[in-house]
């Protein structure tokens, strides 16, 4: 009886893969000639993914606030051969980014896939965090894609396929202390990018979820720091750096491109995410405790009442950047981000 139970739960988890097999290979898109938009396309994260679609022989939309890191970014993803379009958009800016799509599918025709990375992370005691600081990183991180996806919608509705990426975060499932305005906006946009996928398969588009862990891709220098801002830009940069924590921005570009062009639900980055997600998941309280716990040795406020917020590049001291930052450093320099 206990064999036959058995042989009966292998058949059927046999036949879930099989399946899920079928369906993945049903689904997946070729990339060449397709017209991707990558939101904070200019530097990080965004910059990797667009040079891994031009790889791909997709033609790249990329929008992003700073002008000169735009053409830069531009200029390098051009000279890789890649048919590239690029205007300045602040996606906090419905209109703005309305304006933008419009211009792609001018220039470009229709939208294929819309990657939603564009993101702001703001560092520190919750304590000095304020009001302002929870809207503005809704307005980016929530308001942001939601902006996008609503200006590509019709579109894709109409034509019943597309793509849509939404760059969450490992922050989006557990909120880590000294990112609680980060994580607030991050936990939102989960819930946005699963409802979306929810209600847009019916109509042929694809919502992909991703929550990657920590990344490579030099973005302390553009992170924002409160509190004992040296100390606080030390212990996030190191983290960026390290192999044990962090993963390479290319093997996360790599495994992004594969999980949408799938049309994957949900892509959580890096062996260290996966982990924490699953302990989070089968013992929650444990891990809120040890969380707790983090957050006892992390600096604390600074006896500085100020609550000005000062970007990376501008916090550094003798240990960031130093030889235990080094990796994320050299990402930086790579990824525009300096």
């Amino acid at each position: 009886m206990k064999m036959r139970t058995v042989l009966k739960l292998a058949s059927l988890g046999g036949s879930v893969a099989l399946a899920r097999y079928v369906m993945r290979r049903r689904r997946t898109i070729d990339l060449a000639g397709k017209t991707v938009v990558v939101t904070g396309g200019s530097r990080g994260l965004g910059l990797v993914l667009a040079r891994g679609l031009i790889d791909r022989g997709a033609r790249v939309a990329i929008c992003a606030r700073d002008a000169t890191e735009l053409d830069r970014a531009r200029d390098e993803l051009v000279a890789m051969g890649g048919d590239v379009f690029a205007a300045i958009c602040d996606v906090t800016d419905r209109d703005d980014v309305l304006r933008f799509i419009a211009s792609v599918e001018d220039d470009f025709g229709s939208i294929d896939v819309l990657i939603n990375n564009a993101g702001i992370i703001q560092v520190g005691p919750l304590e000095t965090m304020t009001e302002d600081d929870f809207d503005r990183a809704l307005a980016v991180n929530l308001k942001g894609p939601m902006h996008a996806m609503m200006a590509v919608l019709p579109s894709m509705r109409h034509r019943k396929t597309g793509r849509i990426v939404n760059i969450a975060s490992i922050g989006g499932k557990i909120a880590v202390p000294h990112l609680a305005a980060y994580s607030t906006s991050k936990f939102a946009l989960v819930g946005l990018s699963e409802a979306m996928r929810a209600e847009c398969t019916k109509d042929g588009i694809y919502v992909t979820t991703v929550c990657p862990g920590l990344m490579r891709t030099g973005s302390p220098r553009h992170a924002w720091f409160k509190g004992h801002i040296q100390a606080e830009y030390a212990w996030f940069s190191i983290g960026d750096s390290n192999s044990l924590t962090s993963i390479s921005a290319e093997a996360a570009c790599d495994q992004i491109i594969r999980a949408f062009s799938r049309g994957d639900a949900e892509l959580v980055i890096s062996p260290q995410a996966k982990l924490i997600t699953l302990l989070h998941g089968i013992a929650p309280n444990l891990v809120q405790e040890v969380l707790g716990l983090v957050g006892r040795v992390m600096p604390g406020p600074s006896t500085n009442k100020s609550k000005i917020a000062v970007e990376g590049k501008d916090a550094e001291s003798v240990v960031a950047p130093s030889p235990l930052t080094r990796s994320s450093d050299e990402a930086a320099r790579r990824n525009n981000e300096n």
